[in-house]
């Protein structure tokens, strides 16, 4: 039984799950925002308070760089937290199914009944289920768990290192090639464009209003652009 566990969590572990692939791409949506915003927070501060690009510059990619690693290491922390929970919750039922099996039946009998399911087919079904693989039942009943599919904190933490560094590109860019006449208004548009962005993709990633989520992160950007603008100018 144990070895043809084995071969099925391979198999699953094939293609990833829909729970997965959010999971990466919502690490890369919030690297991103992040990335915008402590960049443009750096670039208005140094740049209110001097004139000069080269530092200006310095200031803004040392940002982007600490910001996309600490974002990084922030994913691969919390995912690899997530990813050892569940692993825990999984062996949990492992036991219980050694030396409980027939509280696990009932368990998974019940999930069946308390979603309309009659009490007979509930149990056709469980011991149809429990015969096949009885773990992978388990922990998908109770824990809400694919087995074999486990947050990947590599993929969360490579998916906002990117991110993070990408979004920061578009303030620093814009702030580092135009003219000293037009650096300020292109910052701001690309700035507000990117969070217009990422406001859009975290709506629907997470199901969300998008008019909100966007009106948010635009709030959230000129204000962040008018507090580091204003600590640069009192400096």
């Amino acid at each position: 039984m144990a070895a043809n566990q084995q071969v099925q969590i391979k198999k699953v572990k094939q293609h990833q799950t829909m729970d997965e692939k959010l999971n990466t791409l919502r690490a890369g949506v919030l690297g991103s925002n992040d990335g915008i915003l402590t960049v443009v927070g750096v670039l208005f501060s140094v740049a209110a308070a001097t004139t000069d690009q080269f530092t200006i510059f310095i200031a803004g990619l040392a940002d982007l760089l600490a910001c996309a690693f600490s974002m990084a290491s922030g994913e691969y922390a919390s995912v690899s937290t997530q990813k050892d929970t569940e692993k825990a919750a999984v062996a949990k039922e492992e036991r219980l199914l050694k030396t409980n099996y027939a509280d696990q039946l009932a368990a998974v009998q019940q999930f069946y009944e308390d979603r309309g399911v009659t009490a007979e087919t509930s149990l056709a079904i469980a011991n149809d289920l429990m015969a096949k693989d009885a773990l992978a039942t388990v922990v998908n009943v109770k824990e809400d768990i694919q087995l074999g599919h486990y947050m990947n904190p590599w993929n969360a933490a490579f998916s906002s290192l990117f991110a993070a560094a990408l979004g920061g590109t578009f303030p620093l860019v814009a702030m580092s090639l135009f003219p000293a006449a037009t650096q300020w208004p292109a910052t701001i548009v690309a700035v507000l464009l990117s969070v217009t962005l990422t406001g859009y993709l975290s709506a629907k990633l997470g199901h969300g209003l998008v008019k909100t989520a966007i009106i948010r992160n635009v709030i959230v950007g000129i204000i962040t652009m008018f507090i580091h603008y204003y600590v640069g100018q009192f400096f």
